[in-house]
C-alpha cells in the first residue's frame, strides 16, 4: 500500500511539473520515479527493510536507468544530456524520501510492539530466550 501511495503522490507531482518544465525532463523524472520504486522494492526485500538500503536502492535504480538511457542517446545521437540524467535521478531521490517519510516510524513501532508482546506473554526477554536471533532495531 505504501508503494501505491508513493506512486500516486509522484504522479501528481509529475502532472504539476509538466506545466512548468520541458516535456522531456518531466518524462525523465517519471521514469526515474518508477525505476526508483522498483529499486526500493528490490532493496527492501534483499535487506529485510533496512531503511538505508531502501533509499539507496531507489536512487540506484533511477541512476541505472538514467545512465543507460543517456548512454543509448549518446550512441545514437552523439548527445549526452546531464540535465536528463539529473531529472531521472531526482525522480529516484523523491521516491526514496517519500518512502522514508511514510514507512520509518511505523515499522519500528510495530517491531517493538511485537517484542514487547512476546516478552509479556512468555515472561522472558528475547535476549534470554535460546534459539532466537539477535533482533536489532533498524
Amino acid at each position: 500500500m505504501k508503494y501505491v501511495i508513493t506512486l500516486f503522490i509522484l504522479t501528481l507531482m509529475t502532472f504539476q511539473g509538466y506545466a512548468q518544465l520541458e516535456r522531456d525532463k518531466v518524462l525523465h523524472f517519471g521514469i526515474g520515479a518508477l525505476c526508483g520504486i522498483g529499486g526500493a522494492i528490490l532493496a527492501d526485500e534483499l535487506s529485510d527493510g533496512n531503511r538505508f538500503w531502501v533509499f539507496t536502492g531507489a536512487v540506484a535504480g533511477s541512476l541505472l536507468a538514467g545512465t543507460a538511457k543517456e548512454a543509448l542517446d549518446e550512441q545514437q545521437n552523439n548527445a549526452w544530456d546531464n540535465g536528463d540524467l539529473a531529472a531521472t535521478v531526482l525522480g529516484g531521490i523523491s521516491v526514496g524520501v517519500t518512502i522514508e517519510l511514510f514507512s520509518g516510524k511505523k515499522k519500528r513501532a510495530r517491531q517493538q510492539a511485537k517484542i514487547a508482546f512476546y516478552e509479556k506473554t512468555m515472561g522472558a526477554s528475547i535476549d534470554q530466550t535460546p534459539g532466537f536471533k539477535d533482533f536489532s532495531m533498524k
